[in-house]
């Protein structure tokens, strides 16, 4: 089955709420290898509160860490080192969604980055937000993945549309826009199932 890796242009961009929509419309598997910070209500415990179907299975972090901070630097504080050898995919013949952490380029130990837990026979779907420099920030990102030789699927707007920013960003890019995620006053379940019915097409294809 086919893994989708969710990445965002930098932190607070909304790949949890995404990743909900992505597991809800394809009542796929859900997994962050690395948690920062919340523990209490982790990512994971956010995307079983946001979805509907019961299909969905929600795998444990591999690291889960008790500092709001960059992995590497919440590891050090707990006296871990992490290392991507042991960062495994769990096993399911469901497809897979993956959350990253912050951006690509987040470290997670001297040497390697989030960008060292993509395989190459993931698809990667790239979540951007406006703002001033957002622009960079998503060029940069879709252009590192390129150079890495991964297959980027999408591009998926979290917040209200900017037209010149998205024209620009089309132009410059071949990556398709698979939809967006409008400003909500509140995200809910009802409000993660309206998006998952609405991208279930364009997702059901990648």
């Amino acid at each position: 089955m086919k893994t989708l890796f969710i990445t965002g242009i930098g932190t607070d961009i909304g790949k949890t709420v995404v990743s909900a929509i992505l597991t809800e419309a394809l009542k796929a598997d859900y997994w962050k290898p690395i948690q920062a910070g919340e523990l209490s209500y982790s990512d994971s415990h956010k995307i079983k509160a946001l979805i509907s179907n019961s299909k969905s299975k929600i795998f444990d972090n591999s690291y889960a860490l008790k500092m709001p901070m960059s992995p590497h630097a919440a590891a050090e504080i707990e006296g871990i080192t992490i290392t991507s050898k042991n960062i495994i995919k769990p096993e399911t013949e469901n497809t897979l969604v993956i959350e990253g952490a912050g951006g690509l380029l987040v470290p997670i130990n001297d040497s390697e980055t989030i960008l060292d837990l993509i395989k190459s026979d993931y698809k990667v779907i790239v979540v951007s937000k406006h703002y001033l420099g957002s622009i960079n920030h998503t060029l940069l990102t879709l252009n590192i993945l390129k150079n890495k030789g991964l297959k980027v699927v999408g591009l998926i707007y979290n917040g209200n549309e900017n037209e010149p920013s998205e024209r620009i960003i089309k132009k410059m890019t071949t990556v398709p826009l698979l939809g967006r995620i409008n400003d909500e006053q509140k995200i809910t379940k009802a409000v993660i199932k309206k998006y998952a019915t609405l991208l279930k097409p364009q997702l059901e294809t990648l």
